[in-house]
């Protein structure tokens, strides 16, 4: 057996000796299981401290008839400095976080990233497991939000008739830009408060413009009817685009998620539901500015068409205007007469060196010169070779012909 090589097997047997490092490793191993991270467990705190670093150390405890079970929790400052309470021992608390196994000391504990009181935290992880299920079914989709009208004539409140909310939203209503306000009045907390919401929105569905769903500030118990499936099932039936102002900024509930627009405050929604008339008031001078300048341009514009107009049918001008075709039209004759007489004095010009080139070879001109022409059989003779001795020729002088006998042929190539 080898004490000093690490893991081993004993002779004859399966066991494996392990180094303590590897015991931890197979823990830690194991710990890592999903269903040992980001998980709540709700238990009762015992040896609650609070570390003047910031950090909380303390156990979460269950007892039971026949057992005792205890598990060690570590909630770093960075969390602990998001606690809207503090925890004391013996209180029932749910707390988040996850398993987390510190191999040197050999030891598991809860890594905690929230606390809630037992009763509040059971009513958030409803909230959570409600919220999962109505986003599957839609009910949070932004291809389903809806654009507020521009300019409404009537808006509906729902929300309770005795708190400061509903005057709020009225005062800022009737500075902005008064309209018709119709209330349906409901509980804003209590048992059945979720019930009333749902019917109050249902009630004035269809009846107004816009509907603002309010409720001022509380505490997430406060808020909790807000966060019910019926109310949000009530919000994403309407017809009508619903605008919710629940609580303040920091606070999210799942009406938020449904309505079509969400405003921080019931102030902000009112502000958001209507405009603001001395903006409008300020609009409508500019527009009307704006007209005001282009019908004076387009008038002026109109006017000098009318002037040019009236200036086209006077007399005068149209005998201005004829007086001046008819010089056109004189000046224009002038040159086509011109430019006409040069042209044909060209023209003549031509004709008479054709003629003189066309009299040049006239034959009839070298006739009455003295010469004759010589034919015979009907041939122009032009060359003593051509003529025979008895030939007979036809001689053309300029005012007659006659008939010749060749007698004699002489030759006279010396001349």
């Amino acid at each position: 057996m080898d004490w000093f090589g690490g893991t081993t097997k004993t002779e004859g047997e399966g066991a494996a000796i392990l180094q303590v490092s590897e015991v931890s490793l197979i823990v830690q191993e194991l710990l890592d299981d999903s269903r040992l991270q980001e998980i709540w467990v709700q238990g009762e705190v015992t040896n609650y401290k609070h570390h003047s670093a910031g950090h909380r150390y303390f156990s979460l405890v269950e007892n039971s008839d026949k057992n005792s079970w205890s598990l060690k929790c570590k909630m770093w400052r960075s969390s602990a400095n998001t606690l809207s309470f503090d925890p004391q021992n013996g209180m029932k608390v749910i707390a988040f976080g996850s398993i987390n196994h510190y191999a040197p000391y050999g030891e598991y504990s809860l890594i905690v990233q929230e606390i809630l009181p037992a009763g509040e935290g059971e009513k958030h992880l409803l909230v959570e497991r409600w919220k999962k299920e109505l986003a599957a079914m839609g009910y949070f989709a932004l291809e389903r939000k809806r654009p507020l009208p521009r300019f409404p004539v009537k808006i509906g409140i729902v929300t309770s008739e005795t708190g400061a909310v509903l005057q709020d939203i009225k005062n800022v209503i009737g500075r902005r830009y008064p309209l018709e306000i119709i209330v349906s009045p409901t509980a804003v907390q209590g048992e059945d408060a979720h019930q009333q919401i749902a019917a109050a929105i249902r009630r004035i569905d269809g009846k107004v413009d816009v509907i603002i769903v309010a409720r001022g500030g509380g505490s997430f118990e406060d808020l909790f009817p807000f966060n019910h499936p019926e109310v949000v099932k009530a919000i994403a039936a309407c017809r009508t685009p619903v605008v919710s102002a629940i609580g303040h900024e920091v606070d999210v509930t799942l009406s938020d998620l449904a309505a079509d627009v969400r405003a921080p405050t019931p102030s902000a929604a009112a502000e958001l539901c209507v405009p603001d008339r001395r903006s409008l008031a300020e609009l409508q001078q500019s527009l009307s500015e704006k007209l005001r300048h282009a019908l004076l341009q387009r008038l002026e514009r109109a006017m000098e068409d009318v002037l040019d107009i009236r200036d086209r049918l006077r007399p005068r001008r149209f005998e201005r205007r004829i007086h001046e075709r008819r010089q056109e039209t004189v000046d224009l004759v002038e040159r086509l007469g011109r430019a006409l007489n040069v042209r044909i004095e060209c023209d003549r010009l031509a004709l008479n060196q054709l003629r003189a080139i066309i009299e040049g070879y006239n034959p009839l001109k070298l006739l009455a010169l003295g010469y004759c022409v010589i034919e015979k059989d009907a041939m122009i003779i032009t060359t003593i070779d051509a003529l025979s001795n008895g030939d007979n020729l036809d001689i053309r002088f300029i005012d007659g012909r006659c008939d010749v006998r060749v007698e004699r042929i002489r030759h006279g190539r010396n001349i």
